[in-house]
């Protein structure tokens, strides 16, 4: 991906510097914690008897240090983040009757605070519809090459394009009425409408894939490799066997390995919001 003296977004809090309060006893490894925690994060998973085996006292603070590594992460992040932007205005002059309002994207180190709790490694990634916020600590993206297994910067990019989508999903107002839905429905139902809005976001990311094609030019050989297999390495049947465990279909929350590469595989293709409608899908 070619990403290094493009522009930059304004939408960016850096949070970095304030540090944070962390628990002190855990024995694990800081990317082993690391890959635990988005493990419970992407596929559903209770990772509380994991985390347990150890000790914990009491928490401390930390004194946050930005390395030369965290200056480039944040500089391919905004850059990824003003791609996203003018994709997503074009897209929605073209298909939508009304304006595309971006997101802010807080990037953080350890914890920070959210209208939607706490954002840790315990959480990844996410976007908060309260306040309109992605929040990503960008040590997830060693996670995501080093213990996901999801290398190459477009990888990367594709989660940061993935938590974007659901901000798109946000302003067009189909998130809202899901998570709406799920509040009355049973725990296996909230979960089935929670892989269908991971899908249609996963199909949106890969609509974005298209225009940064078309628009900038800046994939590379092999990129749409990397976020297709991104995609594969964090579908929950994936993830639950990675950690040991037979796959649970009803415990799913964000679509099969298959499925992921697929809607995003068919939003490339199409570059038709219309097409990524997962909720009136049959088949997923």
């Amino acid at each position: 991906m070619k990403w290094k003296g493009r522009r930059e977004s304004r939408n960016i809090e850096d949070r970095r510097m304030q540090g944070g309060r962390r628990g002190g006893g855990l024995q694990i490894g800081g990317l082993g914690l690391l890959a635990i925690l988005a493990l419970g994060y992407f596929a559903g998973i209770d990772v509380t008897p994991l985390l347990e085996q150890s000790s914990a006292p009491a928490s401390t603070t930390t004194t946050t240090t930005i390395t030369e590594a965290d200056k480039r992460a944040g500089t391919f992040v905004s850059v990824t983040l003003a791609d996203t932007e003018e994709v997503w205005d074009q897209v929605f002059r073209a298909q939508v009757d009304g304006a595309y309002r971006p997101a802010t994207l807080v990037l953080y180190k350890g914890v920070t605070q959210s209208p939607c709790g706490g954002a840790s490694g315990a959480t990844g990634p996410f976007y908060c519809p309260g306040d309109r916020k992605i929040y990503l600590d960008t040590d997830f993206f060693t996670t995501l090459s080093g213990q996901l297994g999801a290398k190459g910067d477009f990888a990367a990019a594709y989660v940061v394009a993935h938590e974007v989508a659901h901000h798109v999903q946000n302003e067009l107002g189909i998130l809202g009425k899901a998570n709406s839905v799920r509040q009355r429905v049973s725990q296996e139902e909230s979960n089935a409408i929670s892989v269908r809005i991971e899908l249609q976001a996963d199909c949106y990311s890969g609509i974005w894939a298209r225009q940064v094609e078309r628009q900038f030019g800046s994939l590379e050989s092999g990129d749409l490799q990397e976020a297709i297999n991104a995609a594969r390495q964090i579908g929950d049947d994936t993830l639950q066997r990675n950690s040991g465990r037979t796959p649970m279909p009803h415990t799913f929350t964000h679509g099969t390995s298959k499925q992921r590469a697929k809607w995003f595989e068919i939003g490339y293709e199409s570059g038709d919001l219309n097409v990524c409608d997962t909720f009136s899908a049959n088949r997923l």
